[in-house]
C-alpha cells in the first residue's frame, strides 16, 4: 500500500487536543432526511474551530460518478464547489475540544484512507470515534426517533437496545474506519438514525438533533441542538399538514403508529420493520432497500441534484 500519509496535509500550528472525541460525519452513503449533513453543517456554523488536516480530493473522489458543482453566470464560470474533506477541531459549549472529520465519503483507497484516517487518531491522541449516519425506516414521525447504535466494545453502547440480529448491507468508508479501529483494539463506536421512510428524500432536523444528542450522551461532549430542534417543530408542523390534506398518507401514518405502539409495549413478536400484515423481512430485502435508496442519491449526484 502506498503510504497513506500522502493523503492528507496537516497544519503547522496544532493546538492541544488532550484525549478528543473525533465525530466522523462523510456523506454519500445512506443519509436519509440529509441528517448527517444537517448535523455537520449545524456542528460548523456554531461552533469556534480550526482546520487540522486537509485530504487530497483528487486521490479519493470519483469526479465523473459524483460531479461537482460549477456556477456558469451569462458568459463565464464563476465559482468552482471543489469537494472538501478535512479534518477540523471545534470546540462545545463548554470548551472542550473535539475533531470533526467530515466532506464527501471517498469514492475509491478506502483501505489507504483509512490508514491515513487511523494514523491522524494515534498522532492526535483521539479516545473515541464516534460515526454518524442515518436510515429509512417504516416509522412514523409522530412518535419519539430511535437510533441504531453499534460499538467495537458493548460497553460503549450500554443501555441501547438492538433494532436488527443480522443483516447484509453495503458497506462504507466511514464503517470499515470503526471495523479496522476495533481490530486494533481501539474504541469506535457510531449512531444510525431512524428517519420515516416517506421524508428519507428531505431535509429532517430531527434526526440531525438525535444524532448530536446520542453523541453528547455517550461523550459527555456539550453540543448545540438549539436551531435544529426550532427547525424540526416547523419541518413536523409541514408534514402534519401535508399528511392531514392526503387520506392515503393519513392511513399509512396511522398504521405505523399502531405499529410503533405495539412494539414499544414490548411484544416480542413485533419489529418496527415488520408489515401490518406480512412477514419480518429478510437481510436480503433490507439490503435491497438499503440499494434502492443509494440509486435514488446516486441520480440526484449525478444530476445536479
Amino acid at each position: 500500500m502506498r503510504d497513506p500519509h500522502e493523503l492528507y496535509e496537516l497544519a503547522d500550528d496544532l493546538p492541544e487536543l488532550g484525549q478528543p472525541v473525533l465525530i466522523q460525519a462523510l456523506t454519500g452513503f445512506v443519509d436519509a432526511g440529509n441528517a448527517t449533513r444537517l448535523a455537520r453543517q449545524h456542528l460548523r456554523s456554531t461552533l469556534d474551530g480550526q482546520l487540522i488536516a486537509t485530504f487530497d480530493a483528487d486521490q479519493l473522489i470519483d469526479y465523473r460518478s459524483r460531479r461537482p458543482v460549477m456556477i456558469f453566470v451569462e458568459d463565464h464560470w464563476e465559482r468552482y464547489e471543489d469537494p472538501r474533506l478535512e479534518l477540523r477541531m471545534l470546540s462545545d459549549d463548554a470548551g472542550t475540544p473535539f475533531l470533526l472529520l467530515a466532506g464527501p465519503e471517498p469514492d475509491i483507497q478506502w483501505e489507504r484512507f483509512v490508514a491515513a484516517v487511523i494514523a491522524l487518531i494515534d498522532r492526535l491522541g483521539v479516545r473515541l470515534t464516534v460515526g454518524l449516519n442515518s436510515i429509512p425506516m417504516a416509522v412514523p414521525h409522530t412518535r419519539p426517533g430511535g437510533v441504531t447504535a453499534h460499538a467495537t466494545r458493548k460497553e460503549l453502547i450500554a443501555g441501547h437496545e438492538p433494532w436488527l440480529q443480522r443483516v447484509q448491507v453495503p458497506g462504507s468508508a466511514g464503517h470499515l474506519l470503526e471495523f479496522r479501529l476495533g481490530e486494533r483494539g481501539r474504541d469506535a463506536m457510531g449512531f444510525a438514525a431512524h428517519v420515516p421512510h416517506y421524508v428519507a428524500q428531505t431535509e429532517y432536523p430531527t434526526a440531525a438533533e438525535l444524532l448530536l444528542t446520542s453523541v453528547s450522551r455517550s461523550t459527555g461532549l456539550l453540543l448545540p441542538t438549539d436551531a435544529l430542534r426550532s427547525a424540526a417543530e416547523l419541518v413536523r408542523a409541514d408534514i402534519d399538514r401535508q399528511i392531514a390534506e392526503t387520506e392515503e398518507a393519513s392511513t399509512l401514518v396511522k398504521a405505523l403508529e399502531e405499529q410503533y405502539d405495539a412494539f414499544a409495549r414490548g411484544r416480542s413478536t413485533e419489529n418496527l420493520l415488520e408489515a401490518q400484515t406480512g412477514p419480518l423481512p429478510t437481510a436480503d430485502e433490507l439490503g435491497a432497500e438499503l440499494e434502492r435508496f443509494l440509486a435514488e442519491q446516486n441520480r440526484g449526484d449525478q444530476t445536479g441534484g
